[in-house]
């Protein structure tokens, strides 16, 4: 049973408003650090700039001009992630991950280049559309579908050196 719905797996059940946007079954991570799409956003941000900055470093502002957001609303975001203990912020500004935070982050990150990839190479989505449909996909899709997703792309050998390809674990 779904939100006191009875699944039957044989015949689809039709999308209500009360069924639409079920509870996310075994997607790990959220339900552990309760993080809502937007910190899984704030994290996914932080990773990507640490990875084209040469010096790895993230501060606020950088954030707030990534994502177009105000920079009090930025500090508030860090300061839940921080709570959460998925980040630090050192006395210099820069936010670093904690080993938690950086795991939850590439997780994210690995989602939406699966997702991407997925939606523009077996289901030939035009790019733009894509990046933005993996962009909401990312938050709110299940371990065992994305699993099944990378299975599919390994069994029709579509999954490429590129996309096994993570972010450095130096981080």
């Amino acid at each position: 049973m779904t939100n006191g719905v009875k699944v039957d797996l044989e015949k689809p059940t039709p999308l209500t408003v009360l069924n639409a946007v079920p509870e996310v079954p075994g997607k790990s991570g959220a339900g552990y650090y309760g993080i809502a799409e937007s910190g899984e956003t704030y994290l996914e941000t932080i990773l990507l700039i640490k990875e084209r900055t040469q010096s790895g470093l993230v501060r606020a502002v950088d954030i707030a001009n990534e994502l177009g957001f105000s920079k009090p609303s930025v500090s508030r975001a860090l300061g839940q992630l921080k709570d959460k203990g998925l980040i630090n912020i050192e006395f210099s500004g820069a936010i670093v991950f904690t080993p938690e935070g950086l795991e939850y982050a590439k997780k994210v990150f690995e989602r939406h280049r699966i997702l991407t990839y997925f939606l523009r190479y077996v289901l030939s989505v035009p790019a733009v559309q894509a990046e933005q449909d993996a962009c909401r996909i990312e938050h709110v899709i299940s371990d065992i579908t994305v699993d099944r997703m990378v299975m599919f792309l390994k069994e029709n050998n579509l999954y490429t050196e590129e996309l096994s390809k993570g972010i450095d674990d130096n981080n």
